[in-house]
């Protein structure tokens, strides 16, 4: 048997039985290949790929964190890459056994849609315009979702717009140069930090049992955010020293 047949054994699926398996049109699939979430097919001719059952399962992952868990595209892009190219397999294992002891906590939440909130009634409450909230969409901050006519939101995803109304009414205003565009660089930060530490974690925890695992990782990640606000602080109190 030539390679190319061996090859087409493994990528059975054309993207008509690739859209009929997923359920997701085939534009949607373009973006998704086209945005890094789902790798390229095998190319038999410019315009002829095939797909294989990774294919399937990866559209139907991006597809459940996107309009089941509302996680923004760039966040299931950044957490894709880093399971496939930071993580051993058996540190994959460990990790899944660990968000299975961990559903239904805040860590993990259940695998239940979350409840959602227009976005129009937040900003509405929040003091927030429709442009700054999309504004902070775009940044892949929150996943926006049509239903019904209506954006939504998921409603664990609240406080951001909620905490940018505050921010405004103290003075950071878009007046005074303030924008949501300032928020980038929390999140670049943020996101930095938590590769770091998850590989930290997974190289630590990697003989563990998956229960002791989990405990910690309940406990502990309070303590980091704790960690992290006073760390803040504590550099602020330090550059007003120097000044002045």
């Amino acid at each position: 048997m030539s390679a190319e047949s061996d090859d087409r054994e493994n990528f059975p699926y054309r993207m008509k039985d690739l859209c009929e398996k997923t359920g997701v049109p085939r534009q949607v699939v373009h973006f998704y290949i086209q945005q890094g979430l789902v790798p390229e097919g095998y190319k038999t001719s410019r315009n002829m790929g095939w797909y294989s059952e990774a294919h399937v399962e990866r559209i139907r992952l991006v597809r459940q964190l996107q309009h089941e868990r509302f996680l923004p595209l760039k966040a299931i892009r950044a957490m894709l890459e880093q399971r496939d190219e930071v993580f051993s397999p058996s540190q994959r294992m460990l990790l899944g056994e660990v968000k299975a002891r961990l559903r239904g906590r805040s860590v993990v939440p259940s695998g239940d849609r979350p409840d959602t909130v227009a976005v129009d009634e937040l900003c509405k409450r929040a003091g927030v315009s429709r442009r700054d909230f999309d504004e902070i969409a775009e940044l892949g901050l929150l996943a926006v979702l049509e239903e019904g006519g209506r954006d939504l939101i998921a409603r664990d995803d609240a406080w951001l717009v909620e905490l940018w109304g505050e921010l405004q009414s103290v003075g950071f205003t878009r007046e005074r140069g303030f924008t949501p565009a300032d928020l980038a660089i929390y999140d670049e930060a943020i996101t930095a930090l938590f590769d770091r530490q998850a590989r930290l974690m997974a190289e630590r925890v990697a003989q563990m049992p998956a229960d002791d695992a989990a405990r910690m990782l309940e406990q502990g990640l309070p303590m980091v955010g704790m960690l992290l606000s006073r760390l803040h602080l504590s550099k602020a109190r330090n550059f007003f020293a120097t000044v002045g």
